[in-house]
This record gives C-alpha cells, sequence and structure tokens, in this order.
C-alpha cells in the first residue's frame, strides 16, 4: 500500500509539473504576442529605420524640435490638446518609432496609440539624448 501511494504520489507531481511547465511556456508566448510597445537602444532604432512601413514619430514640443530632430519624422506633441485627434489618422497598419527627448513621455504616446488600436511601436530608450550622444 505504501508503494501504491508513493507511486501515486510521484505521478501527481510529474502531472503537475508538466501542467504546470505548459502554463509557463504559454504564459511567456502570449506576452510576447502581446506586447505592442518594445523599448529599444539607438541601435536597435537605426536599424528599424531601415524597415518597411516605418514612421517616425517624434512626440516633442515645437520649442524641442527646433533644437534638432531625426530625419524623416513627424511631429506630433504629445503634451497639445489635439494630440488624440491627430493620432486617429495615422495608419494602424505601419511601425512606429516613437521619441522625445529622454523616453518618458514617448511611452506616454506609446500608451495612447495603443489605446486607439496602434500595434506596433518602438519606443526609443534615452530619447533624442540618447539619439545625438550616439549619432556624434
Amino acid at each position: 500500500m505504501k508503494k501504491l501511494s508513493l507511486l501515486l504520489a510521484v505521478v501527481l507531481m510529474q502531472f503537475s509539473n508538466c501542467s504546470s511547465s505548459a502554463q509557463n511556456e504559454k504564459n511567456t508566448s502570449s506576452n510576447e504576442i502581446n506586447q505592442v510597445r518594445i523599448d529599444v537602444d539607438v541601435s536597435e532604432f537605426k536599424n528599424k529605420m531601415k524597415e518597411k512601413d516605418i514612421v517616425i514619430l517624434d512626440v516633442r514640443t515645437p520649442a524641442e524640435t527646433v533644437q534638432g530632430k531625426i530625419k524623416g519624422t513627424i511631429e506630433i506633441d504629445v503634451r497639445s490638446s489635439d494630440f488624440q485627434e491627430k493620432i486617429k489618422k495615422l495608419d494602424k497598419d505601419k511601425t512606429y518609432l516613437v521619441y522625445c527627448r529622454s523616453g518618458k513621455r514617448s511611452v506616454k504616446a506609446c500608451n495612447m496609440l495603443e489605446k486607439e488600436g496602434f500595434k506596433k511601436m518602438y519606443n526609443l530608450l534615452g530619447g533624442f539624448n540618447a539619439w545625438k550622444i550616439n549619432s556624434q
């Protein structure tokens, strides 16, 4: 009887471990699939710029953008009252490379884009400050 109980306990433990591993794999996969915003460094951001269907979105203020910007960007100030209206006009099927001065407002912008149904966004870690440092 003891052997049967021990065998049953071992089988249950194995079943429990397999089930747990499968659940962890499922969670990892769904997290990767559901991740809408990906934070990238300057090097990755530059590589993404070479891909098709990319829109580079500068969400800084006009006072900041006159000090310099990444070539080919669309400027929409995340702090402006019409930010929501302007992003609604953008193509949701494209991939967006989003940046601000230091990387904080671009996260906010990405969150707003996600709420509007955008699915592919890359946030530049360190923002334009990091871009300037790494592009000299």
